[in-house]
């Protein structure tokens, strides 16, 4: 089997294989950051032709890397949750304050989409399936940064760690309806900031640092409601026709004729 032909289908079962040819590599890395944020906007039995489209490869290239939609869930749900440790590991070793490195990974945490991606690949394996294929836990360096903040009485002393997590958890979950709105990442990371100063202990100094991201008034805010509103209406009547024709439940059967076809007929090297 050549470096491009192989899957991450072996990888994930153990089963030997050549160095990962760097066009591959390349291939790999696009198609799972582009399904990570498809996953996260339309949840995941979005279309696999919309996750190639975006990663910038062939439909042939993604059903290469990942022969099946589930290859494809557990490929992300790992790389996501090591982008996380790495994330953890890096901000602890290269800040040397404690709070600012709390900073730095809740902002790195934050860009994953955690809240969004994983709960929408849930239900497909384990998560001893996940963490078994994952180097390392990020609970360790966040705690450890948590501890050291607090000792060094930079974060208030009743803070703990489920207050940085879930906190990321919650600024990643999308809007209700699953409305999506151009600004919304920066201002999650404006929102992130307004809660990062508040972990601050009584009597610290106010903080200078201007908020970034858009500064949603009561005006900006009905005109996001309606947008959401617009968008749960629209999603709602997608569904309901997508249920009448009978599609929702052929989401298997149709990628993996998908799949046939195209390992049958394509040729595309990469």
């Amino acid at each position: 089997m050549s470096a491009d032909a192989e899957t991450d289908a072996d990888a994930l079962a153990g089963v030997p294989s050549p160095p990962m040819r760097a066009d591959a590599r390349r291939n790999r890395e696009q198609i799972l950051r582009a399904a990570r944020e498809v996953f996260a906007d339309q949840g995941s039995d979005a279309p696999l032709d919309e996750i190639a489209r975006r990663a910038g490869v062939g439909i042939a290239t993604l059903y290469r890397r990942f022969p099946h939609r589930a290859d494809l869930h557990r490929g992300v749900a790992i790389e996501v949750l090591t982008a996380l440790v790495e994330a953890a590991s890096r901000a602890a070793a290269e800040e040397g304050d404690p709070c600012l490195a709390l900073r730095r990974f809740m902002h790195a945490a934050l860009d994953l989409k955690i809240g969004s991606v994983m709960p929408a690949l849930l239900g497909g394996f384990t998560v001893d399936e996940i963490l078994d294929s994952v180097p390392g836990d990020a609970v360790d360096p966040i705690d450890a940064m948590l501890l050291r903040a607090r000792a060094q009485g930079l974060i208030r002393s009743d803070v703990v760690f489920g207050d940085i997590t879930l906190m990321i958890i919650r600024l990643t979950r999308p809007l209700p309806g699953g409305g999506r709105f151009a600004p919304d990442d920066a201002l999650a990371h404006r929102q992130l900031d307004v809660y990062i100063d508040g972990l601050r202990p009584t009597g610290s100094p106010r903080p200078t640092t201007p908020l970034g991201g858009p500064a949603v008034d009561a005006e900006a805010f009905k005109r996001i409601r309606e947008r959401v509103i617009d968008d749960a209406h629209g999603v709602r009547d997608t569904h309901d026709a997508r249920d009448a024709r009978g599609t929702h439940d052929a989401h298997d059967t149709r990628d993996a004729r998908d799949a046939r076809g195209v390992r049958e007929t394509c040729s595309d090297p990469a």
